[in-house]
């Protein structure tokens, strides 16, 4: 049966729905968070059901499409779309069951953070996700999940419980401490590369009120706050987590106008425990220096998950990071040089948090390596969509990430570019063969291989 054929026979038996591109919606539907990325699929299948998944999987497979699976789409090199292949769009499988018991919850992969949230906060309980409430569950737990509870929960694929897994052959298995042990570790941390996962089971943790918000600060001060910040963040307990940000100011009645719109350092902190514990571990970072603001006050986790959604929004974007140890004198000096011309006011130079509860798991436990580090980079370049010169924000973001590689340990395969095997090798270090053996036993024909990819291993 020839492609287009076989799609439109697909499309007959599917409970989802079978865009092509001559249908009414391939325009929005092929659209992806990146606007830096522009692929055309063949056609993009809208799964609301296990069987819709398997059904678009068992024919992409037949007819030799390249695959793309879509969650919550946010892939920053583009990998969740693919040109003249098929999308498994994920997006409509949405269920959501909280079992307060267990302090779990099974969740489909078109689910995203803020959703999730706010589901399990009616319980009193809250997930490990990422910083941003719209990115997706699936993506970010698969490759990692550095977020607000990082430091004392742990990475979000350390909060896998269990996932059932699509695989390359049709089945639908499943993976946990008990059952097919190996694919369970593939997936914590290693991408979408071993099949797609139709449900996790997540742990839960219980979370009440937390203190947390932002403090900002003069560029001017910046270097002396960071210092400090190196400092304290080597003895705060996991429940403090400090992440620092150089961006530009918004037109905020807390920021003075002349700062709107200019580079500031912000302090985005919470602590995970008793108000009165945070009040006291949290005194020296927001006492040091002399703040513009400090917004900093009892809250929720739903509410700190929102903080960054204007920084979330879909535009063209370029993202490089790296994974690295303590803060140094040439680490802030090269911040504060990138961070004070930021090509663009979209643009941003984060640095996050690791330690406390991440470097608790052996760097072999889980296909996620670099549990040394002490933070993430986070660079991040983005602009306006018809601008008429992108290169030069791309170069600014490439730039300062080649001037802070002597900083680097490695990188987390979420932050990664589209930078080939040196960049996945530089993710998994030592456990990289591993994976390829994996990849081997579950997908030996590479199937899976828009991600950061590790081919399958060669057998002995």
């Amino acid at each position: 049966m020839d492609p287009e054929n076989a799609l439109r026979t697909l499309a007959e038996g599917f409970d989802g729905e079978v865009i092509l591109p001559e249908d009414a919606g391939y325009e929005s539907a092929r659209r992806v968070w990146n606007q830096l990325i522009d692929r055309r699929p063949a056609a993009i299948a809208r799964c609301r059901t296990r069987d819709d998944a398997a059904s678009a999987l068992a024919v992409a497979r037949d007819i030799g499409l390249e695959i793309a699976v879509r969650g919550g789409g946010h892939s920053f090199p583009g990998f969740s779309t693919t040109e003249g292949g098929l999308v498994l769009d994920l997006g409509p499988m949405k269920q959501i069951i909280v079992d307060v018991e267990r302090r779990t919850a099974r969740v489909g992969p078109g689910v995203r953070w803020g959703d999730l949230t706010a589901a399990t906060a009616q319980h009193g309980l809250a997930p490990v996700g990422g910083h941003v409430a719209d990115v997706g569950v699936a993506g970010l737990t698969l490759g990692g999940g550095n977020g607000w509870f990082a430091r004392v929960f742990g990475l979000a694929c350390d909060n896998l419980v269990a996932a059932d897994v699509l695989t390359a052959s049709g089945k639908v298995v499943r993976a946990s401490a008990e059952e097919n042990q190996d694919l369970y570790w593939g997936l914590r941390g290693g991408g979408g590369n071993l099949g797609v996962v139709l449900e996790f089971t997540l742990r839960l943790h219980p979370v009440d009120r937390l203190l947390g918000g932002l403090v900002m600060h003069r560029l001017d001060d910046a270097a002396d706050v960071l210092r400090f910040l190196a400092g304290y963040g080597q003895s705060a307990p996991g429940q403090v987590n400090v992440a620092a940000a150089i961006l530009a100011a918004p037109p905020a009645p807390f920021v003075p106008q002349e700062l709107h719109g200019k580079p500031v350092l912000a302090l985005a902190m919470c602590y995970v425990g008793p108000l009165s514990d945070g009040e006291r571990e949290l005194a020296p970072v927001r006492g040091f220096g002399r703040p513009l603001a400090d917004l900093v006050e009892p809250t929720t986790f739903e509410v700190l998950q929102h903080m960054f959604d204007a920084q979330g929004r879909s535009t063209p974007y370029h993202m490089r990071s790296h994974l690295g140890g303590a803060i140094t004198e040439e680490l802030i000096e090269t911040m504060i040089e990138f961070g004070g011309r930021l090509s663009s006011p979209e643009n941003g130079v984060l640095l996050l948090p690791m330690g406390g509860a991440v470097a608790g798991v052996a760097a072999d436990a889980t296909a996620f390596w670099h549990r040394e580090a002490s933070y993430c980079l986070e660079i991040g370049a983005a602009w306006s969509a018809g601008e008429e010169n992108p290169q030069r924000h791309i170069d600014w973001a490439d730039r300062l990430w080649a001037a802070t590689r002597s900083w680097a340990i490695g990188v987390e395969v979420n932050h990664l570019a589209d930078e080939g095997p040196e960049g996945v090798h530089r993710a998994y270090g030592d456990n990289y063969d591993r994976l390829a053996r994996i990849k081997r036993a579950w997908d030996p024909d590479n199937l899976f291989r828009l991600n950061q990819n590790v081919p399958p291993a060669v057998a002995d």
